[in-house]
């Protein structure tokens, strides 16, 4: 009997060990975005998530590009990187890479984190600079928020009106990252008619967004939690994004049929 016991006890440890390293995307998940400014097809935007090692630690590796294509390239070009090294655990971002060219605007920055001096090293190629700043023991990059959430963030009980907040830091900023709850929604795609959870998060007006509440966001309301399409409204005009292409999901994809 009490052999009995001691297996369905390790059997219930096992399950619950499982359970909670359940994740919402793996190693090979690939998005591809199409970006309208206003009525023109101006770009098109990839995110793909990879296993690679850090300082001899297991790690993943998102690697966010986005590019002006055809017509827009004449009057604005963009060729944009972003990348986040990151936990596999914990989410807790390792290195952080931003360099990019926006119609002349570039930057080109590498921010190592340092959770035992609770640092960032944040060094400035463009300016050829290095500089440490303080950071939030619990902090994420601007790419490794959004893993974070999926992987974190239980939506089953979420209410309207909700906010989450996370401290971020971002370029050599510490701020508090808020998104609130707006409601859910059956929306369109090329795919289907997809259940969504929509999310505003709050922006910094000024260069790019008219106000602080000019960005809506779409999000799969099932286990994979992926972005299906972002608005955004600019200081000039608008943006739109919608999830093009996909593929290396963890789990199934909710789609409603009509």
């Amino acid at each position: 009997m009490k052999r009995t016991l001691t297996i369905l006890c390790l059997l219930i440890g096992f399950a619950l060990q499982a359970q909670q390293k359940e994740t919402a995307f793996t190693s090979g998940e690939w998005f591809k975005f199409r970006i309208h400014y206003g009525f023109i097809n101006a770009s098109y935007a990839t995110l793909e998530v990879k296993d690679e090692y850090l300082n001899g630690k297991s790690v993943y590796h998102v690697v966010g590009k986005g590019k002006t294509t055809g017509f827009a390239s004449w009057f604005f070009k963009v060729d944009d990187n972003y990348e986040s090294y990151f936990d596999k655990e914990t989410g807790q971002p390792y290195k952080f890479i931003r360099k990019i060219d926006e119609g002349g605007h570039t930057k080109d920055i590498e921010i190592d984190f340092n959770y035992k001096k609770q640092k960032a090293l944040v060094n400035n190629k463009k300016h050829n600079t290095k500089k440490e700043y303080n950071i939030e023991k619990d902090v994420q990059d601007m790419v490794s928020a959004f893993y974070y959430l999926r992987n974190n963030y239980d939506v089953s009980d979420i209410k309207e009106g909700e906010e989450i907040v996370l401290n971020m830091f971002f370029d050599k900023e510490n701020f508090k990252f808020k998104l609130k709850f707006l409601g859910r929604e059956n929306k369109r795609t090329k795919f289907g008619k997809v259940p969504c959870l929509i999310f505003r998060p709050y922006v910094q007006a000024g260069r790019v967004f008219k106000e602080n509440e000019s960005l809506t966001l779409w999000v799969s309301d099932d286990e994979n939690k992926i972005p299906i399409s972002i608005k955004a409204k600019l200081m000039v005009g608008s943006l739109k994004a919608d999830l093009d292409a996909f593929k290396g999901l963890k789990h199934p994809f909710k789609i409603i049929v009509d």
